[in-house]
């Protein structure tokens, strides 16, 4: 048996992971998959097949590099039987912020909100991807990818158009005490859930420090929406919120495509 450590650059939030998992699914080779998240690192345990699973791990462009391999002694090892629960949890988090924050977009105004609750949907998905699809074929769980992949592209469109109808008219300006409010809980939503799989991979990561959480993009753009709020109040204007929503629907596009590239 052979363990190979890669570095994943982009690999910053619980969603890259089950993306790369299912890029990785096709390989019989490979015996287990170990994610450090906060450190941006992947090790697998495999018997031999590296270069078919470096180029799948390539293909999703998630600037990832092969860091060391080495021969080691025959492993076992044990899934988590509660991995599944909570997947749910976090497919239920993300999917209940997703409605929590496009309402209060609407009602606050604010293209921010909207285009966050858009990445929340993204994070669902994903996890969605891998529940739903849960003793299926491979070719299922493509057409699922396919689906929902489209469908985000289709939502962030839509978004983009409304940010260019809104800086182009004299629009109101979003109520940044809402924002802010929001996104505060957002953020602690996700920092729920990067700490829930964390914690089903490994037990010692359950008590991971702060920053680790804060390695999360999803907390980023969090952050952001926060920022845009205090921005909206400072200057008056509208700007700084449709700014950070095209931001938002950019990565919810980016996020959607390579979605896509799993229904090749």
């Amino acid at each position: 048996m052979e363990k190979t450590i890669f570095k994943i650059n982009q690999m910053d939030c619980p969603s890259e992971e089950t993306l790369i998992r299912m890029k990785l699914e096709e390989f019989s080779s490979i015996k287990n998959l170990s994610f450090d998240i906060p450190n941006r690192q992947l090790t697998i345990y495999h018997q031999g097949h590296l270069n078919s699973i470096e180029k799948a791990i390539l293909d999703l462009k998630l600037g990832g590099h092969q860091l060391n391999t080495e021969v080691i002694n025959e492993m076992t090892f044990d899934e988590s039987s509660n991995q599944r629960k909570l997947l749910w949890w976090v497919l239920i988090i993300n999917f209940t912020f997703f409605l929590i924050e496009m309402s209060t977009g609407f009602i606050s105004n604010s293209m921010g909100l909207v285009a966050d609750s858009l990445d929340m949907l993204a994070d669902a998905f994903v996890y969605g991807i891998s529940l739903l699809a849960v003793g299926g074929t491979m070719a299922k769980k493509k057409r699922i990818a396919v689906i929902s992949g489209y469908f985000q592209i289709t939502l962030a469109i839509i978004g983009f158009i409304e940010v260019l109808r809104r800086f182009l008219l004299n629009e109101q300006i979003p109520d940044f005490t809402l924002m802010i409010l929001i996104s505060l809980f957002a953020l602690m939503a996700n920092g729920l859930c990067l700490y829930l799989l964390q914690k089903s991979k490994n037990k010692e990561e359950a008590h991971m420090k702060a920053s680790m959480i804060f390695t999360s993009n999803d907390i980023i753009i969090n952050t952001g929406v926060i920022v845009a709020g205090i921005l909206v109040n400072w200057l008056e204007s509208n700007k700084p919120d449709l700014i950070i929503g095209s931001i938002v629907f950019l990565l919810v596009v980016q996020g959607a495509l390579r979605i896509l590239k799993l229904g090749k």
